[in-house]
């Protein structure tokens, strides 16, 4: 059966402005639930937005799998008034309803993991002809009379002895081709839930939400880290290796200052098995020409979203992100900062970055902060 995935973005917000585009945790918010869509079990996942700068940002970023594309929603989709029923029959038609199973993700829902979306998909396996997503809240609700909807206040039951309500937190919802086709819905006639953590409810109205929901997204994904071996270095280079500055000639980039001492690192660090990675958003033809001469073979230029690009060589190369050190700087660093087995920031980092990195290296950006950070992974190393 082809599954495919579906995430429909508007380019006006009145909320948030911009709030799609917008970086949570140093990556806009839509690749949360992309990056999750493109490893999960889906066979192409679609963004499907009248947004330009989204269509650019998607052709340019996710150039090394061909499971993600974009397509131009129309501006009847795509108003205030439209429904997201309404934007999903009109993508559905484009392309034929050539799919079996319809995935419709929400790029307001940070908190979507691949196992969710795979959960889903596995209940139409099963029988159900489509899905939802659902958190188990221990809220007791009231009507608006006075009287209680869900429990007996005479007898207040306590939080372990309460069942609680499943609420939809409108993340993922799957569906058949037929409910789609004939029901025009997300939903048919046999519903599964699926169930999400409870912070997945939060939804991102308000710029105090944004606050709430970042703080979580930071705190899950430093609970998913675990100190193992450190088989790879992964380094952004302006603000790590370079002190951050570049000097221009009318004719562009013309200069960017190297400590040699990183690089005897570096090259002392590969004697020991550990694999070298470069990650930059830049595209610098300056910088190629450097780890050429440092022999680093892995120099990914130009990302943009850092942590879907990692996640995706971890599992193409088969090493965990805990087995990853990662040395960044600023907020575009942050998800991987708050990711990876162990992350680094040079002792003139951005406050957003020093906050969440595991260790603050003794010596600034491009004046020894990744030789620092090589005799950390050295001495480390050794216990295993």
């Amino acid at each position: 059966m082809k599954s495919i995935g579906f995430i429909p973005l508007r380019q006006g917000s009145k909320g948030i402005p911009g709030k799609n585009k917008r970086k949570m945790v140093g990556r806009p918010l839509f690749t949360w639930v992309l990056g999750a869509a493109l490893h999960s079990d889906l066979d192409t996942v679609y963004v499907y937005t009248d947004d330009e700068w989204i269509i650019n940002f998607i052709e340019k970023e996710y150039h090394y799998t061909s499971k993600i594309k974009v397509l131009k929603r129309s501006a009847t989709s795509a108003t205030d008034t439209a429904s997201t029923e309404l934007a999903m029959l009109e993508f559905a038609a484009s392309i034929d309803y050539s799919f079996d199973v319809f995935c419709l993700l929400q790029a307001t829902s940070p908190f979507t993991t691949a196992k969710a979306i795979n959960d889903s998909l596995s209940l139409l396996k099963v029988g159900y002809d489509s899905t939802v997503s659902v958190v188990n809240t221990h809220r007791f609700t009231w009507n608006s009379d006075g009287t209680p909807q869900n429990y007996d206040y005479t007898n207040r039951p306590r939080r372990q002895d309460f069942e609680g309500l499943l609420v939809e937190n409108g993340a993922v919802y799957t569906c058949t081709k037929a409910v789609l086709q004939n029901k025009q819905n997300r939903l048919g006639d046999k519903v599964g839930v699926v169930h999400m953590p409870e912070e997945s409810l939060h939804e991102i109205d308000s710029e105090n939400d944004w606050l709430v929901v970042e703080q979580l997204l930071i705190a899950r994904q430093q609970g998913l880290k675990k100190a193992e071996k450190i088989t790879h270095l992964v380094l952004d280079v302006d603000g790590v290796f370079t002190d951050g500055t570049i000097t221009y000639t009318k004719d562009g980039e013309h200069t960017k200052q190297f400590d040699m001492r990183d690089g005897m690192g570096l090259e002392i660090l590969r004697q020991f098995g550990v694999t070298v990675m470069i990650m930059t958003s830049e595209r610098s033809e300056l910088v190629a020409k450097r780890m050429q001469k440092l022999q680093i073979e892995q120099v990914y230029l130009g990302v943009k979203d850092k942590y879907t690009l990692l996640t995706h060589l971890a599992k193409q190369q088969g090493f965990s992100l805990n087995n990853v050190a990662y040395v960044g700087d600023d907020v575009n660093d942050l998800a991987n900062i708050c990711s990876v087995g162990w992350s680094l920031a040079p002792s003139n980092a951005m406050k957003e970055v020093t906050y969440q990195a595991d260790i603050i290296l003794p010596k600034p950006s491009g004046g020894g902060a990744i030789r620092s950070a090589c005799q950390f992974i050295k001495q480390y190393n050794k216990r295993f």
